[in-house]
């Protein structure tokens, strides 16, 4: 135990759990719990963005990417980018036209009850095993400060995330989002400089050892076979058109990243904070792909052996080998990260349910509840989660099965003129095709919400010719 690394640790949780139960008492109405009042200023909004995307998956998953690999991720980082300039332009209209709440309100309006609950429930299904796997992932960092088992760890970051998140709401989760953002990125740049620091010949030696062996290449450009080109998970088209569809799905249709679109003050300040935090995502995925070339160069310069649990190895190194004081910041960032993802799960989650399956009904005493008690099933999730192989991609895979019907359903609303039943239909044959193609297929993850969201739109039209009901309002 390093006392002064466990002070700045606790020093940080106790001033972000205090930051956020300060704006309890503005939470008068459902607006300001779920969307804080409409009030914030479009960069907090961008930052919080991030902050909702990034998690601890992204902090211990992606340097191992690189440290194994290359930097080819970044081909799935333009996708991300693509994506952004579609639902400024498709959806950000679409969900400024009326006075709404959840993502899911939109798909009533456009095709009725039915299709709004369907698209609800998917989207709470989909955010519980996601954030299962995201809350276990942050045990692995606690376990390695502490010592603690899975179960104390998970149990200790949900409890202190859920206080805040309980008592203020989007303001709390938005404010406190924009302050981890700052501890998550000083601490990464910090922990970069000290790794160099310690590698002989710094950055030179890092470059000259990595480039030869291609581990700073991004683009693959490569066709050959299908089986070999649908296998692989990080290749030039699979990035581009994978992660376009990954991201509309998830900042367009997934109540997590829309609530916060739609928490802006206007269209305008919407696009801004979407558009503005791409540049801050492409640059923390180059950060944190850099640290893991950095890593390789040290751990092949000392001769080390990696952690057979890969996942464990940028957290190992900065609680190991940093100097006191700089361990705490830097295991302080992650926990940051950690906690900005779950504190926004834990909203939208919350904000879905009582707006979509409870008719907005008994205020803000009954969001906490609902909070509350959406706390417990992540913290059930996550004990499953621990069964479920490498974070990082694990997180993406159970997500990615989902997301493709639910933007097969929002693009049949938005371009189409079909009726309920059909959206219905090819959500259900989405769903089916993604669970076939998770289970019994080689299929690299970054192609399931393309054919996920081809699925459903395709059969949507065709049912379409089946059922010829007359579709409500276009949105």
């Amino acid at each position: 135990m390093r006392w002064a690394d466990l002070a700045v640790i606790a020093v940080y949780l106790a001033g972000v759990t205090w930051l956020g139960a300060r704006f309890r008492r503005s939470q008068r109405s459902l607006m300001d719990y779920f969307l804080g009042g409409r009030t914030a200023p479009w960069w907090a909004i961008a930052l919080s963005i991030v902050a909702a995307e990034t998690s601890t998956l992204t902090v211990i998953g992606t340097p191992p990417l690189s440290f194994q690999g290359d930097f080819a991720f970044l081909q799935v980082v333009l996708g991300y980018l693509l994506a952004r300039l579609v639902i400024s332009a498709v959806l950000l209209p679409a969900y400024f036209r009326g006075d709404l709440v959840t993502a899911y309100q939109l798909m009533e309006q456009r095709f009725g009850p039915r299709a709004r609950k369907l698209t609800a429930g998917t989207f709470l299904f989909l955010r519980a095993l996601a954030e299962g796997v995201r809350v276990f992932a942050i045990s692995i960092v606690i376990s390695v400060i502490f010592g603690a088992s899975e179960l104390t760890s998970i149990a200790a970051i949900t409890c202190l995330t859920l206080f805040y998140t309980y008592e203020g709401g989007m303001k709390a989760v938005i404010w406190t989002d924009v302050a981890q953002m700052a501890v998550y990125a000083g601490g990464a740049a910090l922990s970069l400089t000290a790794i160099l620091a310690q590698i002989p010949g710094g950055w030179h030696q890092v470059a000259a050892l990595a480039g030869p062996l291609g581990k700073f290449r991004v683009f693959d450009f490569r066709l050959g076979p299908p089986a070999a080109f649908f296998a692989r998970n990080y290749s030039f088209w699979a990035g581009i058109v994978g992660g376009c569809f990954l991201t509309t799905a998830s900042h367009g249709t997934d109540q997590l990243i829309v609530q916060r679109l739609l928490a802006a003050r206007n269209q305008r300040e919407s696009r801004a904070a979407l558009l503005g935090s791409w540049v801050l995502v492409a640059a923390q995925f180059t950060l944190f792909l850099t640290i893991g070339v950095c890593l390789f160069a040290l751990y092949t310069a000392r001769r080390w052996q990696p952690p057979a649990v890969m996942d464990r190895i940028y957290p190992q190194f900065v609680w190991s080998y940093l100097p006191t004081g700089l361990a705490g910041l830097v295991m302080a960032a992650i926990l940051a990260a950690a906690m900005s993802n779950l504190s926004a799960a834990l909203n939208s989650l919350a904000s879905s349910t009582v707006v979509d399956f409870m008719g907005a009904r008994g205020g803000v005493k009954l969001a906490r509840s609902v909070t509350a008690a959406w706390g417990a099933i992540l913290f059930g999730v996550a004990l499953l989660a621990r069964h479920w192989g490498g974070v990082f991609e694990a997180g993406l895979s159970i997500a990615s099965v989902l997301y493709g019907s639910l933007l097969g359903a929002f693009l049949l609303g938005a371009l189409t003129k079909v009726g309920e039943p059909a959206a219905i239909c090819g959500m259900a044959a989405a769903l089916a095709l993604m669970i076939y193609v998770r289970f019994e297929t080689s299929i690299a993850f970054t192609w399931y919400v393309p054919i996920g969201t081809i699925t459903a739109f395709l059969t949507g039209l065709a049912a379409s010719l089946i059922w010829k009901e007359t579709p409500r309002a276009g949105t």
